[in-house]
Formats: C-alpha cells, sequence, structure tokens
C-alpha cells in the first residue's frame, strides 16, 4: 500500500539506434570522455559498491522520563505517525521487523504490534488468531509451539509468500531499542505479561501499552510506573474519569477514536492536562487513500491535516510511509524534541 506502490509505473520508450555514426563525431565523443575521465574520483573496490544509503528516522529517548517529555503537550508540532501493525505493504508483511524497518526510512513513526500467547507460552507478534490470513501455516497460534510456528513464513499484503518469518516479542523488543517506540496491543496476552515483559528488557523508554480499561490502567501504573501507556479517551465523561485513576496524564497518549471527534474541546481538555491525542484512519481515509491511488488527490491531503487542525497530534495509520511524508514535508523537528528524534544515514544492500 506504499505510495510508490500505488503509482503506475512509467515505461520509456526504447531509445532509437542510429544506422550512421561520422567517424569525427565518434573520435570527438571518445576524446572528451577519456579527458573527462580523469577528473572522475576512482572508483571504491570495496563491498560498499553494493550498498546504498537511506534515511532512518529514529525516535530515541534514553529514559522514561525523556519519553515522557518527547509525548508532553507543547504546542509544537511533532512529526511522528503510528504505524498500525508496522505499515505492512507490497513485499513487507505486518507485524514484520524488516517492515519496521522500512517504515522508519521514510517517517518518523510509533509502531503498533500485536503479541500473541503460543501453546508452549512464549509470546510472538501477530496480529490474527490464526494463521491463515497472514502466514503459510493454518490453524490457532495458541495451538502451536513456537517451534511449529518458526516453520511458516509470512505474508505480505497482497498475499504473497516473502522470506520473513513470525518475530518474537523478545526479538521484535531487542531489534527496536534506539530505533523506535513499539506500542503493544493486548490481544490474549494478560497485561501483567506484557508488563513483566517490558521491564525485563528495560524497555520503557521504547515500549508503551494499550490498556483498554482504567482499571487496568492503575494496575499497569502500579506494577510499573515508568510505562507508558495508550488509553481510549473518546468523550469528556472519559477524561473525567481518568482523572479519578490517580495516574498522571504524562504517563498516557489519549486514543480519540478511529472516528475522529468533532468537538474541539474534548482535544482541548486532553491538552489542557499535558497530554497528546492520537486519532487512527486505517478504517476510514486510509481505504479512501488507496482507492483514489494516493497523494495525487490535494482534497484528501487537506483532510489528512484538518485531523491536525482540529488538534489531533498523531495519527494511527496503514499508510505510515505515504502519510508521514504527506503531513510532514518540509519536516520541521521542533528544538525541544531532537535529541529524541534522528535522521541517522545508514546503509543497506
Amino acid at each position: 500500500m506504499c505510495l510508490n506502490h500505488l503509482s503506475a509505473t512509467t515505461k520509456h520508450a526504447p531509445m532509437k539506434r542510429s544506422s550512421r555514426f561520422p567517424c569525427g563525431r565518434f573520435l570527438t565523443l571518445f576524446t572528451v570522455a577519456v579527458l573527462s575521465s580523469s577528473w572522475l574520483p576512482a572508483k571504491d573496490p570495496s563491498p560498499r559498491d553494493s550498498r546504498s544509503a537511506v534515511a532512518m528516522h529514529r525516535i530515541c529517548p534514553e529514559t522514561p522520563q525523556q519519553l515522557r517529555e518527547l509525548f508532553r503537550y507543547t504546542g509544537e508540532r511533532l512529526p511522528v505517525v503510528s504505524a498500525h501493525r508496522g505499515g505492512a505493504g507490497p513485499g513487507y508483511p505486518e507485524n514484520c521487523i524488516a517492515t519496521f524497518e522500512h517504515t522508519l526510512t521514510k517517517t518518523f513513526s510509533l509502531l503498533e504490534i500485536d503479541p500473541r500467547i503460543t501453546k508452549d507460552g512464549k509470546v510472538v507478534v501477530h496480529h490474527d488468531a490464526t494463521l491463515d490470513r497472514t502466514t503459510t501455516g493454518t490453524g490457532k497460534i495458541a495451538e502451536k509451539t513456537l517451534a511449529e510456528l518458526s516453520q511458516y513464513r509470512l505474508k505480505d499484503v497482497d498475499g504473497k509468500v516473502t522470506d520473513h518469518s513470525i518475530p518474537t516479542l523478545d526479538e521484535v523488543l531487542r531489534w527496536a531499542k534506539g530505533k523506535t517506540v513499539l506500542v503493544l496491543d493486548q490481544k490474549d496476552v494478560p497485561l501483567e505479561t506484557r508488563v513483566e515483559t517490558i521491564t525485563k528488557h528495560q524497555a520503557e523508554s521504547y515500549a508503551m501499552l494499550i490498556v483498554g480499561n482504567l482499571d487496568d490502567v492503575r494496575a499497569c501504573h502500579a506494577m510499573n510506573p515508568d510505562i507508558m501507556m495508550e488509553v481510549m479517551i473518546p468523550n469528556h465523561a472519559k477524561v473525567d474519569a481518568f482523572n479519578a485513576t490517580g495516574v498522571p496524564w504524562e504517563n498516557v497518549i489519549a486514543f480519540l477514536g478511529h472516528v475522529p471527534p468533532s468537538d474541539s474541546s474534548l482535544y482541548d481538555a486532553v491538552h489542557q492536562n499535558g497530554a497528546l491525542t492520537m486519532i487512527g484512519t486505517s478504517r476510514n481515509l486510509d481505504r479512501e487513500y488507496f482507492a483514489r491511488g494516493g497523494g495525487t488527490d490535494q482534497s484528501l491531503r487537506h483532510d489528512y491535516r484538518q485531523l491536525l487542525q482540529r488538534g489531533g497530534d498523531i495519527i494511527e495509520t496503514d499508510l505510515p510511509r505515504d502519510v508521514g511524508p504527506l503531513l510532514y514535508t518540509p519536516l520541521v523537528i521542533p528544538e525541544s524534541k531532537r535529541s529524541c528524534l534522528v535522521i541517522q544515514p545508514v546503509e543497506v544492500p
């Protein structure tokens, strides 16, 4: 679903070869080429010739306090999106480390991921409870051991089989440090297990939890007050209820819903408490974006930006590699956030 794949491929007509090529013209071109070559740097014969440089958009707070400060509302625009299931596309399966890396070459992005429990009690990252849609396997994840799951390969959004396998949550946490912030959904993994896993990896500076109810918000904060949470707060009543929990607003990003609220006072209420808001577009604008063939429609571009103007701070999207640049070009990183938002050139094969 990446814009590069939404666009039609442009085919250039083959260059016509002339049957006549005057000798004098050939000698002139040959002489120019020889003389010009003396001004060119010598080709580096090292293996780096087979690699190319890309920009990695790193979200890299080093402490839980820096993470809370990064997501504290200041009124400055934070050029970050949230990649739903990591931002799948052609050649890139959902909930896959290779997909995560690809997303970060295009934009600063949180990565929303889906942990699942295996038959032998391990935690893997996979959205569906069953394997059929996204892998070469069949059946329920809960009825497979980790060894059995490792034999299967992931499919991309078009159903094509890739070389990638289902990652474990431990693998994803080890990979993510210094690169991004993970947002762990609940699925069938108990809150206690998710908290224990983040604590074990000392990942409080780069992993958050989606928490479904306010009782779990209190429980999570009691178990580890350094863990940030994404909490559904779709109305003023929920703002008041959250206030009653005693959990600091600095510990949360408020998810306002997949249908963006039209009441601007709700955004203001969250902002007045120092928290950021998040809005989901995977069920509406993303589908329209894809149906229209990408970012060429100015009215659709306006619709995404209108969400920010209404008071949204972070957009959770299935199309992070398109929506990030759509919203944040030219890229402006607030001075107060620059230590945690870093663009780093890296070499890839």
